[in-house]
């Protein structure tokens, strides 16, 4: 069930819907005590009760907060309020990538600019050993100031150790998707 313009989770004020995926609904919330606009990710009520959906919304929580980088979506604080678990984070002005290409392609600068900037912030992930696992135009904010990362949800730690890099992570184990399997969300 949506959340109601004007209800609150915490000290957090929804203001308006902004979107809805396969793992969560989004609103644009008023933090009320520091006055600043957030984004509030809230575990669908048809998932609360299941505890492996929880686990992977609190998941995405951890991997989230041990991430700080310029491309990456902040997260701020999480909750539970009323059996309703969510994430806090910074609401991200722009638009899609995927809206931005329903318009044409983007000039060569903005994609050399937006795919250095999203490498960045991948390599930032593959480092922390953590693999996004749904890299895709609708997860991917385009700001003033550039593009960020969003939604990882479906994000994993990697066996990673120290400097080892994800490719040689890889090739001493199994692959990362096996055979036959798909990982992500269509659109």
């Amino acid at each position: 069930m949506p959340l109601a313009l004007g209800a609150k989770l915490g000290p957090y004020e929804i203001q308006s819907a902004l979107g809805a995926g396969g793992m969560g609904e989004v609103y644009r919330a008023r933090d009320t005590r520091l006055e600043r606009t957030v984004a509030i990710k809230i575990l669908p009520e048809h998932f609360s009760c299941d505890p492996l959906r929880r686990q992977r919304f609190k998941r995405e929580a951890k991997t989230i907060s041990s991430l700080n980088h310029p491309h990456i979506c902040v997260l701020h604080d999480i909750g539970s309020q009323d059996g309703v678990d969510y994430l806090v984070m910074e609401c991200v002005e722009g638009e899609t990538l995927v809206k931005r290409l329903e318009k044409g392609p983007l000039p060569l600068d903005q994609v050399l600019k937006y795919g250095a900037q999203i490498g960045d912030a991948l390599d930032k992930a593959h480092r922390s050993g953590i693999i996004h696992r749904d890299l895709k135009p609708g997860n991917i904010m385009l700001t003033p100031t550039g593009a960020k990362l969003l939604d990882f949800g479906l994000a994993k730690p990697t066996a990673m150790i120290g400097a080892t890099t994800l490719t040689a992570a890889v090739t001493k184990t199994t692959p990362v998707t096996q055979e036959g399997t798909v990982v992500g969300t269509f659109q």
